[in-house]
């Protein structure tokens, strides 16, 4: 696979890399899990070039640290480029989108400082190679948040750290405190929010760019067609463009993504990732599988490169029905 920088002055890391959200959280959440499985599938993804390793504390919650940590044991983990997130926690088993656990902010310093602790014990290791700071906590200063995670950094903890979901306005507050790495927010073919300001900026400043739901949760590479093809307790449930109606409406944007890999001679995936990467040099999708098979199809996205007139034709994509959440 190709490879790119984790921001300007971060590790080397393929141009794709690997979300282990879904291993154990937020999709299909009371169907059987295989772990082996998904240890097999980071592995996989390592052998393929895919070295960043996506997870965070309240996936599960703390049970997705847990599996990648069993899956970087015996000489993996110098291998990986290994990413988790503090700032949100479970409130309670139940309660959120599609029956999945309710989140509620939490970017306190002392959170901060103990939750590394308990996120380097459960995967296995004595540093992270990026901490992300989940969510701004709207009742604590970025400052102080961001003020602990600089603090992470100084004692050996984190070799960097990133924020996820926030406005320009939010990564200039927090540079004036630490350098940030990587902002990661959603961005697809049908969320295209952050190519207005983030994203340039992100540019500008060398901060690397994590897109997740690159493959808007599964949508775009065609694997739904009703509502009734989601799981039962899956988070997509609750989100509005899985409605039945907004989902009907939303399929004219998978067929167009279908007609381009056909004339491309690539899967869906493949070109709804490369349109991602096209984005910009720092600009690394983490999308998020359990099965082999779709790992393989996405990894390969890493070395697609798409021509100018299919890059117009997917710009040119409507807007979807239906918000993010």
């Amino acid at each position: 696979m190709r490879t790119t920088t984790l921001g300007s002055a971060g590790p080397e890391v393929g141009v794709i890399g690997l979300g282990c959200m879904g291993m154990s959280h937020g999709y299909d959440i009371s169907g059987p899990r295989d772990d082996d499985t998904s240890i097999s599938v980071i592995h996989q993804a390592l052998d393929l070039g895919a070295t960043l390793i996506d997870t965070s504390d309240v996936y599960g919650p703390y049970t997705n640290e847990e599996l990648v940590g069993r899956a970087l044991v015996g000489g993996h983990r110098e291998r990986a480029v290994l990413a988790t997130k503090v700032g949100l926690v479970a409130t309670s088993p139940t309660g959120g989108p599609g029956n999945s656990p309710k989140i509620s902010n939490n970017g306190r310093p002392e959170h901060i400082r103990a939750a590394i602790d308990d996120s380097l014990r459960r995967l296995g290791t004595d540093h992270v190679d990026l901490y992300q700071l989940h969510r701004v906590d709207p009742e604590v200063p970025i400052e102080d948040s961001w003020g602990a995670m600089a603090e992470v950094v100084a004692a050996g903890k984190a070799r960097q750290i990133g924020l996820s979901e926030v406005t320009v306005a939010q990564i200039k507050q927090a540079q004036a405190v630490h350098p940030v790495a990587s902002v990661q927010s959603e961005l697809s073919l049908w969320t295209r929010d952050p190519l207005a300001e983030v994203l340039p900026y992100c540019v500008e400043q060398g901060i690397a760019f994590l897109p997740f739901s690159p493959l808007g949760r599964g949508f775009l590479a065609g694997r739904f067609t009703s509502f009734d093809d989601l799981p039962a307790d899956d988070f997509r449930r609750g989100l509005p463009r899985f409605q039945q109606d907004a989902l009907r409406a939303n399929l004219a944007i998978v067929a167009r993504v279908r007609e381009i890999a056909d004339r491309a001679g690539v899967t869906s995936a493949q070109v709804a990732l490369a349109w991602v990467v096209a984005q910009g040099d720092q600009v690394i999708p983490i999308p998020g599988t359990k099965t082999p098979k779709y790992l393989a199809d996405n990894c390969a996205a890493g070395d697609v490169r798409l021509g100018a007139e299919d890059l117009a034709d997917l710009d040119a994509l409507p807007a979807p029905e239906g918000g993010r959440y």
